[in-house]
């Protein structure tokens, strides 16, 4: 695997791959790197990518500084795992790579309703941040296929339009490859690193209320009443829930019951101690 610090040298390097014929693979993250990520490098792999990782802790996109400063960095463990993978190339960039000019002065991308509701309205300014260096990202490596995680299923939706706007729909392919999970259902995440042991055995349980939901769906019952019934959960086992909610699987409009006639996906954000954790599940998939 090869280690490049600077845009300008990788850019290179990506051109000759791309003269010798090689289709790009482009997996960004932002590093503490776990079976979900290594997923996502496979993927590429299989489709006989030539496959780009990069690692940045991105600081536009915290809206909480705090959260920036507890983010884990693990550079030289992720740096073994990527090798295991097979991974071709590593961007491992510094904040004066990515913003030479300063994050404040990147070109900004608006996100219109996504950054209305849900993840866009509990963390003003993140999908902002999210676009910015996505975009700076995007026109670094020049995919022919981008491989990201469902887990982040709003950010998926965000990052499809951002290359919409960017007029690159038709140079590079989005694909959403399936969250990655631990054998209790918990959803594979850097943050999950932060969790003690108690907390993690109390952290599955935000899968089971993604289960209930899918669950009562089949059985006709009320979305409100399980809803009800997660929260109860999750705070009598010293969780607060942030929201639980259903929504249009394509737009992310919330629902207020279930509707057979839609594709619904069910979303749920939690605070676990003083770690917040997101997961989603599709409900009525390809309704």
């Amino acid at each position: 695997m090869i280690i490049f610090k600077s845009q300008k040298e990788l850019k290179a390097h990506l051109e000759n791959k791309k003269s010798e014929g090689l289709s790009i693979g482009f997996v960004p993250t932002m590093g503490a790197l776990h079976a979900g990520h290594l997923y996502l490098v496979q993927s590429a792999k299989k489709a006989q990518q030539y496959c780009v990782c990069s690692i940045f802790v991105n600081p536009a996109q915290f809206n909480d500084p705090k959260d920036f400063e507890k983010y884990p960095q693990t550079t030289s463990a992720d740096i073994n795992l990527l090798e295991s993978a097979s991974c071709d190339v590593l961007y491992l960039p510094s904040v004066n790579d990515i913003y030479p000019e300063g994050a404040q002065n990147a070109k900004t991308y608006t996100f219109g309703y996504l950054e209305t509701v849900f993840e866009g309205a509990k963390r003003p300014g993140h999908f902002e941040g999210v676009g910015k260096v996505m975009a700076i990202l995007l026109n670094i490596v020049m995919p022919n296929t981008l491989f990201m995680g469902s887990k982040d299923f709003q950010q998926c939706l965000v990052v499809k339009q951002l290359i919409q706007q960017m007029q690159l729909a038709d140079q590079i392919e989005f694909i959403a490859c399936p969250t990655q999970r631990e054998a209790d259902g918990l959803a594979l995440s850097s943050r999950n690193k932060r969790l003690n042991e108690s907390q993690r055995v109390k952290a599955g349980l935000l899968y089971q209320c993604l289960i209930s939901i899918q669950s009562k769906f089949l059985c006709a019952s009320s979305f409100k009443i399980v809803q009800k019934e997660c929260e109860e959960l999750l705070r009598a086992k010293g969780i607060e829930p942030e929201y639980i909610s259903i929504a249009h699987a394509d737009s992310l409009e919330p629902l207020d019951e279930y509707d057979k006639q839609v594709e619904m996906v069910a979303l749920i954000a939690a605070w676990v101690g003083e770690v917040r954790l997101i997961d989603n599940l599709i409900i009525n998939p390809k309704a």
